[in-house]
């Protein structure tokens, strides 16, 4: 699964560190998700989605 994780935090300008401490997660699993390592729970991807005001399907592309 791919997502697009990296261009929404760019468009805020925010790190991991403070995506992680938004979502309420480590930055660890941010760095796993956003490398394809991870997938995310689905209450992951919907607290993800709604911090970045954009459908989880925008974030995360199944392929």
């Amino acid at each position: 699964m791919k997502n697009t994780i990296r261009v929404e935090r760019a468009k805020l300008e925010i790190s991991q560190q403070e995506l992680a401490e938004k979502v309420e997660v480590s930055r660890q699993t941010i760095h796993s998700i956003e490398r394809g390592k991870k997938t995310p729970s689905v209450e992951l991807a919907i607290r993800m989605a709604r911090y970045f005001k954009i459908p989880v399907e925008e974030l995360f592309i199944i392929e």
